[in-house]
């Protein structure tokens, strides 16, 4: 199945959560691009134009809604994050997306990053292991109009093989090493960002780009994403 299906008692709970947020944020999302994206360096303006325009406030609980646009994570559901403006857009730009290519993201979680992707491509897949933020992650998706979209509860170590190859692969969760299944899913010439390194402590934000067959690395900066884990919940 390309798409997860949603039972309807849980559309109809995410529709009602929706529309407790009537509020844009659209000058906070004004002010978290210019301060925290455009002066460090992003300079992408698809990348910058997607930050603008994608309700970050609607991807999170609504008790951290009037946080939703500061430069920190914060907590989603099943103990999970969603990362800081700043290294959504900065993994987002290193993989250079352009119109018409096919991206796939590994750890969906609440769906904010393929929110973005969305704006950059028409075709983005989404693997998710925990099958709570999968769904809810769909529902918000579809609700606010990314039915474009694709999202699989599934083990992200496994990538999404029948719509391989992908022109960019973004993984949100860290892992000790590149999982073969999603460098081999990745298109020659491609590019992967990951988090690599151990689980419990800081990783590096690697970028590998497909060449020959072989992987071209090069270090970005430290981070801290939650452990990739390959046990469906």
């Amino acid at each position: 199945m390309i798409a997860l299906l949603v039972s309807a008692l849980f559309i109809i709970f995410c529709r009602a959560d929706l529309k407790k947020a009537p509020e844009n944020y659209a000058d906070q999302r004004k002010e978290m691009v210019k301060n925290q994206l455009e002066r460090r360096g992003i300079r992408d303006e698809r990348v910058l134009q997607a930050m603008r325009e994608v309700p970050r406030h609607l991807f999170i609980d609504e008790k951290y809604r009037d946080l939703a646009y500061a430069d920190h994570p914060l907590p989603i559901d099943a103990k999970q994050t969603i990362s800081q403006p700043y290294i959504v857009a900065l993994m987002t730009e290193v993989v250079e997306v352009k119109n018409g290519d096919k991206v796939l993201e590994i750890g969906t979680g609440s769906g904010y990053q393929a929110a973005v992707l969305a704006h950059l491509t028409d075709e983005v897949y989404s693997v998710e292991i925990i099958k709570e933020l999968a769904e809810k992650a769909d529902c918000t998706l579809k609700e606010l109009g990314y039915t474009h979209v694709r999202i699989k509860w599934g083990d992200g170590n496994l990538g999404w093989e029948e719509n391989a190859p992908y022109d960019a692969v973004i993984v949100t969760c860290a892992s000790k090493r590149v999982p073969p299944a999603l460098f081999t899913q990745l298109k020659e010439g491609g590019k992967m960002i990951i988090p690599i390194g151990e689980p419990s402590s800081f990783q590096i934000l690697t970028l590998i780009e497909k060449k020959q067959g072989k992987p071209l690395k090069k270090e970005i900066l430290g981070v801290r994403f939650v452990p990739m884990t390959d046990k469906k919940k």
